[in-house]
């Protein structure tokens, strides 16, 4: 489902960005036994992307501590 406004790609282009990001780095690495295993994986994947994952464009930071910094 598309996440943007018609006729304005760059409005879908943040949740692209996230979804292709689950897919390589989750998605495609393992197999899930069922769905709930999937959801438990799903649930540990985010919490992993918002407040361990490290970014450069962040100075450095996990999105959480760069958006509690600049508040």
């Amino acid at each position: 489902q598309s996440m943007s406004r018609k006729g304005n790609c760059l409005d879908n282009a943040c949740a692209e960005n996230f979804f292709s990001l689950l897919k390589t780095e989750l998605l495609y690495l393992q197999e899930f036994h069922s769905v709930e295993h999937f959801i438990e994986e799903l649930h540990e994947y985010i919490e992993w992307y918002n407040n361990k994952r490290i970014k450069l464009k962040l100075n450095g930071l996990s999105p959480v501590e760069f958006r509690h910094k600049a508040a």
